[in-house]
């Protein structure tokens, strides 16, 4: 017997699904964020792939977000390359906080496990080790995005209208354009759980903290106690590390140094890229979404405040004298984001961004137990 259901002409029964259509989580990921993006069209590569369960590397991989020009991972030459392109937009980000500059690739040099660009304009401190995936990616704003083994993103580089070298843009994707490379993975892994952490020796801790005579000395003070940086600054004490409240102390900082016109050094990182931003701030700008933002001409930062589970005023001394800074950790105790005053080595840290710190310290301070 026929169906009764009503037909659209030449078509099937209204509401019947035809025997070749699969389940949206069945197709491929590809048409699975182009049905996501039709109710969320804002949503960003990142957060859709979070959605569905995704690798960002995967979706871009896919030519789905523009086309994608896989390249290939000889990344010191990719990233000296990039001194071509003039000024660019380069983007570091994690969960909680994006840092977006705008500038050249200037002064670039390499060595066993990192890459170093130096500039007034665009810093990075890159550690190419845990990168595996890169792709040009075309459309009305082309970027080279790069992306660790775990298919997130490390590093991201947009042209920027009217001001990139599009000609060298295109030179270069050409000479690293490697279309047979291994795609990557599609599934998202859960990312390991911090390790435990043990039992520290607080007073010996403290000894070698006040030992200190350089910064990037202090991780390797956290590996000699075998120490969390969290645990660290919960123990050394007030004067080294006091505990701030985590609601407040980013965009307290961040707007009393746009008062009052401080140059500041922001550091915005993940497993495998730091981005620096040194100069003054101006336009500070919170959003419905719970970001607050940073929205100068050349220096974009967003920071996602309910991101921040503990933060910190710490002080580590060095042989320029003592060096301050606000430290905003998320719930694993990883680093989101670092505040310090504009200097360089050699000179002693600034008196009104040391004001400034400490009146934050004094306005927005934690018990340590909570802030643990």
């Amino acid at each position: 017997m026929p169906s009764l259901a009503p037909r659209p002409l030449g078509g099937r029964p209204i509401g019947e699904r035809p025997q070749t259509e699969r389940p949206l989580a069945e197709r491929p990921l590809a048409e699975r964020y182009v049905e996501l993006r039709r109710s969320l069209p804002q949503l960003r590569a990142r957060d859709a792939a979070q959605r569905l369960g995704a690798t960002e590397a995967a979706l871009v991989g896919s030519g789905v977000t523009g086309p994608a020009t896989p390249l290939r991972p000889d990344w010191a030459a990719l990233i000296v390359a990039c001194r071509s392109l003039g000024p660019v937009m380069a983007l570091t980000r994690n969960e909680h906080a994006v840092h977006e500059r705008h500038g050249r690739f200037e002064e670039i040099s390499s060595g066993p496990g990192h890459i170093l660009v130096l500039g007034p304009d665009i810093d990075l401190r890159l550690f190419p080790g845990g990168w595996a995936h890169a792709f040009a990616v075309g459309g009305p704003r082309p970027s080279l995005q790069i992306f660790d083994k775990a298919g997130e993103a490390a590093h991201k580089i947009f042209a920027l209208e009217g001001r990139t070298d599009l000609r060298a843009w295109d030179a270069l994707v050409a000479s690293f354009a490697a279309p047979a490379l291994p795609p990557p993975p599609e599934r998202a892994t859960p990312r390991a759980a911090p390790e435990a952490e043990g039992a520290v020796d607080a007073a010996a801790l403290r000894t070698d903290w006040l030992a200190l005579r350089d910064t990037h000395d202090f991780v390797k003070l956290l590996r000699q106690h075998r120490a969390s940086r969290r645990q660290a600054l919960a123990l050394a004490g007030d004067d080294l590390s006091r505990p701030l409240d985590p609601a407040a102390a980013g965009r307290a900082t961040l707007t009393l140094a746009a008062e009052q016109q401080v140059p500041i050094m922001v550091f915005v990182g993940n497993r495998s890229a730091i981005q620096i931003h040194t100069g003054l701030i101006r336009r500070l700008l919170p959003s419905s979404g719970g970001w607050f933002n940073v929205l100068d001409p050349d220096f974009n930062l967003h920071l996602r405040e309910a991101g921040v589970a503990s933060a910190w005023r710490v002080v580590k001394p060095t042989e320029d004298g003592a060096v301050t800074s606000i430290e905003l950790l998320d719930a694993a105790g990883g680093v989101l984001a670092q505040l310090f005053g504009a200097r360089k080595p050699g000179q002693k840290e600034r008196e009104d961004w040391r004001a400034i710190a400490a009146e934050v310290a004094e306005r927005h301070a934690a018990t340590a137990e909570a802030a643990a």
